[in-house]
């Protein structure tokens, strides 16, 4: 992180993600520290240089093609733009918005599936970002959670 002072105003500037804030010099503090914060963009919601991904969605037979930022969770993406798609906590813990992915990959690091489980191309969709173009086909609720507990087993 890099910061510059003018009379009236302070520039900061990050590598990754590259993002540049300017504000009038009286709303900082004179002795900036650096941090890091890995998801800083997901937080702020803040829009960066980068593509969008095409994630195509299978449900109920039909689907559904979206350009889904790497900042917006898949989820997010298909209600905004009308999709019926099951969905409850939105925090990748009650498992009602379940998915497998068919093609590409995804992060959902925020989510609780065990890796196994993500291994085997399972997502949930509140807490999954594209990585890069996807397929995807919803799933019933029911198959995840039978996988999900079997693996708790093991």
């Amino acid at each position: 992180m890099a910061a510059t002072t003018t009379a009236s105003t302070i520039t900061i500037t990050t590598t990754s993600p590259s993002i540049t804030f300017t504000a009038p010099n009286h709303h900082f503090l004179t002795n900036l520290r650096p941090f890091h914060h890995p998801n800083l963009h997901r937080h702020l919601r803040l829009r960066h240089t980068t593509c969008s991904y095409k994630v195509s969605i299978e449900h109920d037979g039909v689907t559904t093609n979206l350009e889904v930022d790497p900042d917006e969770t898949i989820l997010d993406k298909a209600l905004e733009t009308g999709m019926s798609v099951p969905h409850d906590c939105k925090l990748g813990v009650c498992m009602t918005c379940p998915a497998k992915l068919l093609t590409g990959d995804v992060d959902q690091t925020e989510g609780m599936l065990s890796d196994d489980v993500i291994e085997r191309g399972y997502s949930l969709l509140c807490v999954s970002y594209p990585k890069s173009d996807c397929q995807i086909k919803i799933i019933p609720e029911e198959e995840l959670l039978s996988l999900q507990l079997a693996t708790a087993d093991d």
